[in-house]
């Protein structure tokens, strides 16, 4: 619609103009029970008063808002016609006053797309849930607004819901009457508000805290779910960690938490992992768990609890001016995420799993065509929305990570302090932050965040060892090389406080170390004096200890060493460390996908860290996929399903790592036997000892089956009614998109493409289903109509759904310069198109251009070994 996407110069001119006192807002959901109609979109009724002020009396702008249709506006008690004020995203406001108050009366949407107020039906008792998830800009899906993160203003909510139901919002509430009535919030921006209403089961705690001058904080708490996964819900751990989290940040932020009370909603069908809204953090269900996870599981919902957690400082009580700043939350969450969860909570070795995990997103996006500094440049709200991105998050938290180390942990925590107490409840630009940085550390920040918030790119650090006479180190360097991508439009050769680490094989052969120090790497080359006549080394690890951003490379020996002995390396980040820069390796083409797969054949087994074996899994699955060479694809597949079957029956019976060996055995079971073996542990005529084939577990054996023709409809229908679930519903819709014939790849495309009846979490599972490895030949028709349909999916679709089309078909099981070549010719074709869309294409297009490096280096060394 005309409007719908928002500029930044045109935020800017708002902003100028306007200035937001507050907003009363009344919804009435009561419609969203009962049986749907068919005629048009179920909606619900939206009355907004908003009060503001205007520096130029006389002057015009405009109110956001997206909805169906709008009954009345009202400005400074003058009735305006809707018809011709509102255009569909926008209000227009003319000869405004010094002081106004608009108020505007629609009839509003609810969402099934995740966007706005989402309405979701349980499959299970047919109760129906409501919850709000707005960022960057989906409040105006739900109310009128100046939908902007710059134009605070505290807000009053009130709700009308069914009968029986409870509703929450930011602030505390009270029901009278059939209204729910919300205190009003503190000055926050209009994508953290938030309403979450339907009979969610919910749990009650509280937290205390005295601190030193004898103030006393309590904080009421909250967790709620949909009332079928309750039986699972343990929310006497989300609190426990809840508490922790408090506690840390108490201690290290000294500034109370701000608004109130603690809910934490966990919700269906949720297209983020979770949203910082004040008062009610909003979660996918998916974190409460049905069946038996590894440690990783809970480990990774409390790093989002923290994450979460920190934005109430980083986000919520001080906020970034426009979206260009995003960073200045999501970055420092990410970060804090880790740092806390390390510092407070019993997963202690939560920098393990940033270095393994966390980092290898931002080290993808941060080499594609479309990356860009940690600073970015956001034009309008479709870039805003990409931009949620593993620069934003992971590169950001290691640019962190990096400056923690570059000016000391305490001053960097002071910064931390005097930015809240100075820009409380307001908003901010990077300059905010550099400057009570110079304060606290007494650096220049200038040139440091030229260097690594406002340039893109990742270097390579190798480390370059002469050996003297004697067998000692003669000569240490460190060589710095600029991004491998582009390397004209990201030349910047970054200063780097990092730790070189020397590892040598002991009598009883571990691979432990005996000398670090830590340097500061600059410009091509770096001499570390400090290790000069040391042993020589079988190692050497630049980057030891994860202290910056960067890929890590090998000279030949240490090579040569940790293709022989990676598993005897004993510090558990070192080996993490280790397992990263082989994958860099492999996706750069300059390790070959067959023996990345042999390391991880060899060496994975004797993991001890849950989360990186579950991560080696996944990569060694992506190597077989996408960066083999398509003749040895069958022989490495036979390699990885034998070795993972052996690593399930020698894993020691019920651990975590017998888990997650049957969950990789699922993803690489093709052979008769290998599937035969599944359905026997399914129908139960087969056992492994210690091993419990719960429900979720199932499932992940279902989907193999059903993608090799095995399991039929029938069986998949009959699952279903084991497990007549929302959850049960999502694996059923994947596993029946997963089988192997024309027409359910026909049936699967047309309900995501040609249709908009599925909602967004059957959308995910559709598409998750439709591109099966196993496939390439039954999917080769669909490359052609991807390209046909994405630019008309994404002007129809909301933008979560056109990214979820535009990313998840995207062709890159056709993997051949062909499909390069018509990804190229659609974009020659459509310089026009959306720039998100022209985004999302050219990093899909970048990945295949990769794959296919990667397949012509395997296959060389295939021709070589032969």
């Amino acid at each position: 619609m005309p409007g719908e996407n928002l500029s930044r110069d045109e935020a800017r001119e708002r902003a100028a103009l306007l200035s937001v006192d507050g907003y009363e807002v009344s919804l009435d959901v009561r419609s969203a029970v009962g049986e749907d109609t068919g005629d048009g979109p179920r909606t619900f009724r939206s009355v907004t008063t908003i009060r503001f002020r205007c520096n130029e009396p006389g002057a015009s702008s405009f109110a956001d808002l997206l909805a169906p249709s709008v009954t009345a506006v009202s400005l400074n008690g003058r009735d305006l016609d809707p018809s011709e004020v509102f255009d569909g995203s926008r209000i227009l406001l003319e000869d405004l006053a010094a002081d106004n108050e608009l108020v505007v009366d629609a009839q509003c949407a609810y969402s099934r797309t995740g966007e706005g107020l989402h309405r979701f039906v349980d499959p299970e008792d047919g109760e129906v849930y409501l919850y709000t998830q707005y960022e960057p800009a989906d409040s105006r899906r739900v109310f009128a607004n100046f939908e902007q993160p710059d134009l605070k203003a505290p807000y009053r909510f009130e709700v009308r819901a069914p009968e029986g139901w409870t509703v929450w919002s930011n602030g505390a509430g009270e029901v009278q009457d059939g209204v729910w009535r919300f205190a009003e919030t503190k000055p926050i921006s209009t994508y953290i508000t938030c309403v979450v209403a339907g009979p969610y089961h919910y749990v009650t705690d509280s937290y205390e805290r005295v601190f030193e001058d004898g103030t006393r904080l309590e904080i009421p708490l909250g967790a709620l779910c949909r009332k079928g996964l309750a039986r699972h819900f343990d929310a006497d751990d989300v609190f426990l960690v809840t508490k922790q989290g408090l506690d840390f940040f108490h201690d290290y932020f000294d500034y109370p938490y701000p608004f109130g009370k603690y809910d934490q909603a966990f919700v269906p069908e949720y297209n983020l992992g979770a949203m910082e809204n004040p008062g009610l953090v909003t979660f996918r269900e998916e974190y409460i768990f049905r069946g038996k996870v590894t440690q990783a599981s809970y480990e990774a919902r409390a790093n989002v609890i923290l994450h979460e957690m920190a934005h109430m400082w980083f986000g919520d009580l001080v906020t970034m001016e426009w979206w260009d700043d995003l960073w200045l939350k999501e970055s420092f969450a990410d970060f804090m995420g880790s740092f806390s969860l390390v510092g407070a909570t019993r997963f202690t070795d939560g920098w393990i799993t940033f270095a393994n995990r966390r980092k290898a997103w931002a080290y993808r996006a941060d080499q594609l065509p479309s990356t860009h500094p940690v600073t970015a440049d956001i034009r309008d709200l479709q870039d805003a929305k990409l931009n949620f991105d593993g620069i934003t998050y992971a590169k950001g938290a290691s640019v962190l990570k990096q400056l923690v180390a570059y000016v000391g942990q305490d001053a960097f925590l002071e910064g931390a302090r005097r930015y809240f107490k100075r820009h409380a409840y307001g908003n901010t630009r990077l300059g905010d932050l550099l400057a009570v940085l110079e304060e606290t550390s007494g650096r220049d920040m200038g040139a440091w965040a030229r260097s690594w918030l406002q340039t893109a790119g990742v270097n390579s650090l190798t480390p370059q060892v002469v050996l003297g006479a004697d067998g000692r180190i003669e000569e240490l360097a460190v060589v710095q090389e600029a991004s491998a991508i582009a390397p004209a439009d990201h030349p910047e050769l970054r200063p780097h406080r990092v730790a070189v680490g020397l590892y040598q094989r002991s009598e009883v052969g571990a691979l432990e170390r005996y000398a670090r120090a830590e340097t500061d790497v600059a410009g091509a080359r770096t001499v570390v004096s400090e290790l000069a006549g040391a042993d020589a080394p079988d190692l050497v690890l630049v980057n030891d200890d994860d202290l910056t951003y960067c890929k890590i490379r090998f000279d030949e020996t240490s090579l040569a060493v940790l293709r022989e002995h990676l598993g005897a390396l004993t510090d558990p980040l070192a080996r993490a460390l280790c397992w990263s820069a082989l994958w860099n390796l492999t996706r750069d083409a300059l390790l070959p996908a067959r023996d990345f797969v042999d390391l991880v054949l060899r060496f994975a087994g004797r993991e001890t860290d849950i989360g990186v074996l579950q991560m080696l899994h996944a990569w060694a699955e992506s190597a077989l996929v996408h960066y083999a060479a398509p003749q040895w694809r069958e022989t490495g597949g036979r390699a990885l399903a034998e070795g993972a079957l052996a690593e399930l029956r020698q894993a020691e019976p019920g651990s975590e790592h017998q888990l997650a060996w049957a969950r990789f055995f699922a993803t690489t079971a093709s052979a008769p036997g290998d599937l035969e073996l599944l359905k026997s542990l399914l129908d139960g005529t087969e056992e492994i000892a210690g091993l419990d084939v719960d429900q979720e577990l199932r499932w992940a054996f279902l989907e193999p089956l059903a993608a090799h023709g095995v399991a039929d409809e029938k069986a998949l229908a009959a699952e279903l009614a084991r497990d007549d679930t929302a959850s049960g519903k999502r694996h059923q819709v994947r596993c029946l998109a997963a089988r192997p014939s024309a027409d359910v790849k026909a049936r699967a495309w047309e309900q995501v493409v040609d249709s908009d009846a599925l909602s967004n979490a059957l959308v995910e599972a559709t598409i998750a289903g439709f591109g099966q490895a196993s496939q390439r030949e039954l999917l080769a028709p669909y490359a052609s109509r991807y390209f046909e349909a994405i630019e008309r999916v994404w002007t129809e679709r909301s933008i979560q759904i056109g990214m979820d089309v535009v990313q998840g078909l995207f062709p890159a099981l056709q993997d051949s310069p062909g499909t390069v070549e018509a990804a190229d010719a659609w974009l020659s074709a459509h310089e026009g198109a959306a720039p998100a869309l022209r985004r999302l294409v050219l990093e899909a297009r970048d990945d295949l251009a990769r794959a296919l490096r990667g397949q012509a280096c395997d296959a060389a060394a295939g021709t070589s070994a032969a």
